[in-house]
């Protein structure tokens, strides 16, 4: 059982080893990916992916517990302890939602929990997303948001992996509070690339990149979650003008009220 993941230094595009000397994840931790576009965010998540041993362009190296991960990781769907979730979601196959989720439960030998598994997912879907997605709908219909918590949800229902990776979800217009609200009921470590000040101070700790190389590590200070109070305030602000557009209303002066 997977209970922590180190990365161990690396190197930035420069050359130069990063400054720290490793960085412990635990079970249950909520952890962000900050920095300007090009950074090295997806680099950093992809060689948790990849379980890097020094063999991947920033020579860092993962370890499982302590431990070079096993063989069998790399290899073998059903034991991948790691889900990805990226933006990019285009589907080959036109399967129906309920077959998608179906033959995920079958690939994760969750055979004797399927029905349960594919319930509970759709539910979890639901509740980020503002548009419900039905059993029946095929996958090449959903909306990009739709698609987005619907993997959210596989990830944290039926793949059941301990460690799940998501890569700028605040583009798939889902509810992000509620998302991370439902994620830590999980008790995995979910790790967020993001530009979303929402996100990054609801994580427990988050991770700075520049020029390819961790410059910093920073705990959410208890001033921090003072100021998220604030931010998740016009957010949701921000939010409920989006959606009387979406609606085709009109909007007034008095509605910059709410985010001023």
């Amino acid at each position: 059982m997977i209970q922590t993941i180190s990365v161990l230094r690396g190197r930035g595009r420069n050359g130069e080893p990063e400054p720290f000397e490793r960085i412990d994840l635990q079970m249950g931790q909520v952890v962000s990916i900050v920095g300007p576009t090009g950074s090295g965010k997806t680099t950093f998540i992809n060689d948790i992916e990849l379980f890097a041993d020094g063999d991947t362009p920033s020579g860092r190296r993962v370890l499982i517990n302590g431990e070079p991960a096993p063989v069998e990781y790399r290899y073998n769907p059903a034991k991948n302890p790691i889900a990805l979730i990226t933006q990019h979601t285009t589907f080959l196959s036109d399967l129906p939602v309920r077959e998608f989720l179906s033959t995920h439960c079958r690939v994760r030998e969750s055979n004797n929990d399927a029905g349960h598994l594919v319930a509970e997912a759709i539910d979890f879907a639901n509740q980020l997303t503002g548009e419900p997605i039905d059993l029946d709908n095929r996958m090449t219909e959903l909306s990009g948001g739709q698609t987005r918590a619907l993997l959210i949800a596989d990830a944290s229902v039926i793949c059941s992996t301990p460690v799940v990776l998501l890569d700028e979800v605040e583009n798939a217009g889902i509810n992000r509070s509620k998302a991370i609200q439902l994620l830590r009921q999980r008790r995995k470590i979910f790790i967020f690339v993001t530009h979303d000040p929402r996100i990054a101070l609801l994580s427990d700790f988050r991770i700075v990149m520049q020029c390819g190389s961790i410059r910093n590590v920073l705990s959410t200070s208890e001033e921090e979650r003072r100021v998220s109070v604030r931010v998740n305030k016009l957010d949701d602000a921000l939010s409920s003008l989006r959606d009387k557009l979406r609606h085709g209303h009109r909007l007034t002066v008095d509605e910059l009220k709410e985010v001023a």
